[in-house]
């Protein structure tokens, strides 16, 4: 108990330390979150007129930034799957970093989860087994429980790596890794059940069908990867921690076949869709087309297409996928348009037309925009705080005093990372 006391306090102080660059940047996210926090009030005293969802249109940017986040989150499997179950060892040395992109994307869904209720009073009706109208028979109810049991998985599993590398003892097996093998196979689940979430609506035929759920694990595991190499790439400027190649190219490999399946899979709806065009393809047709001169959304599609498309060329090029001046300009293509394509090209255009026929163009306020950055904003608050932390471990400079450096589970570093670590 003691370690385990020592081991918060060291924590705690050594991510409050840093320069002037982390202050600026902590400083940056602390006045963008508390953009939020004023939408947050705005929305809970006047109500949710102040956003532009209505009783047509009751999910917008709040949820296509949930559902996208979702996918973030469960792309952190992307680097705890070769790790542990194909012993790649340069990926091993960055699986916590992994691990602490899913807690934060997963509080950033709660936050979005939050402001899409509007009223913080009803949010007990989320609770399993607790609301009304609840387990087994909410979808949304099965998505709190994966979301919060992935956040416990993730929580568990990283921080318990951190303290053995801090105290320098070794992690027990027979625990760790069933902890492991579980959360990844919870991974796929989360991102499952929130596809579930929407497909099940026979309401709202652009989301109605059971490719609903591989679509969504094809674009997490493009997005989560993406922000993943660009954050890898900050570190190694920024940190003594030196991330090898190896982790960075296995994660463009990955991100290159996954978006090469999320485009096809699109490609496949538009032609199935458009092909033979009913009235239940009106969804798809307006945001790629428009509908009665309501055109708002067609730019969004066509954006996204366009970056997501640019993106998997560039991965496709072999000397273009290990060019790491180049390759984050891929990353940031196909994240901006998995992200556009998860809000703007999925969630809103499931709405218009309703199912009465009527065509309604939404288009996010001023407070929904300022709410989504100032959570976005929080959340990559929480992961600096996390990084800082689990990188200060792993490059020895906070660890139990009177323990030996390196006595972990992970593989010995490399003499590259010896090398920058002690520069």
């Amino acid at each position: 108990m003691h370690k385990l006391i020592n081991f918060v306090i060291d924590y705690t102080r050594y991510v409050l330390k840093g320069g002037v660059k982390f202050y600026a940047w902590m400083g940056f996210l602390a006045v963008l979150s508390a953009g939020a926090l004023y939408g947050f009030y705005l929305q809970n005293t006047e109500g949710l007129i102040v956003t532009g969802l209505s009783s047509q249109i009751h999910d917008g940017l709040y949820f296509a930034n949930l559902v996208f986040l979702v996918g973030v989150a469960a792309g952190a499997v992307t680097i705890v799957f070769p790790a542990y179950i194909y012993h790649h060892k340069a990926m091993h040395e960055v699986t916590v970093l992994g691990e602490m992109l899913a807690i934060s994307a997963v509080c950033m869904v709660m936050l979005f989860v939050f402001a899409h209720m509007g009223r913080p009073d009803r949010l007990w009706h989320m609770l399993p087994f607790v609301g009304i109208f609840n387990m087994p028979g909410s979808m949304l109810a099965w998505d709190v429980l994966v979301l919060n049991g992935y956040l416990i998985l993730n929580f568990a599993c990283g921080f318990y790596y951190l303290y053995a590398k801090y105290t320098g003892g070794h992690v027990n097996n027979k625990i760790f890794m069933p902890l492991v093998y579980t959360s990844i196979v919870w991974a796929l689940s989360i991102h499952t059940v929130t596809a579930f979430l929407i497909s099940s609506m026979p309401a709202r035929p652009m989301w109605f069908h059971s490719m609903m759920p591989i679509r969504f694990i094809t674009t997490a595991f493009a997005a989560g990867p993406c922000l993943i190499i660009l954050a890898f790439m900050i570190i190694r400027k920024n940190t003594k921690f030196w991330i090898q190649n190896d982790a960075i190219d296995v994660l463009s490999t990955i991100v290159t076949w996954c978006l090469g399946l999320a485009l096809f899979l699109t490609m496949s709806e538009i032609v199935v869709e458009l092909y033979a065009r009913t009235e239940h393809a009106n969804g798809l047709y307006y945001l790629m087309f428009g509908l009665h001169g309501l055109t708002r959304l067609v730019p969004w599609f066509w954006s996204s297409l366009a970056f997501m498309i640019i993106a998997f060329v560039m991965f496709l090029i072999p000397s273009v996928r290990t060019n790491y001046k180049l390759l984050p300009i891929a990353c940031v293509l196909a994240f901006v348009g998995i992200w556009i394509e998860k809000g703007m090209g999925l969630i809103v255009p499931g709405f218009i037309p309703t199912p009465i026929g009527e065509v309604i163009e939404y288009y996010p306020t001023v407070i929904e925009i300022m709410m989504t950055v100032g959570i976005w904003a929080m959340g990559f608050f929480i992961w600096s705080i996390l990084l800082k932390g689990a990188i200060g471990i792993l490059v020895h400079d906070l660890r139990y005093e009177g323990s030996a450096a390196g006595e972990s589970i992970d593989f010995p570093r490399s003499s590259e990372t010896v090398t920058r670590a002690s520069s």
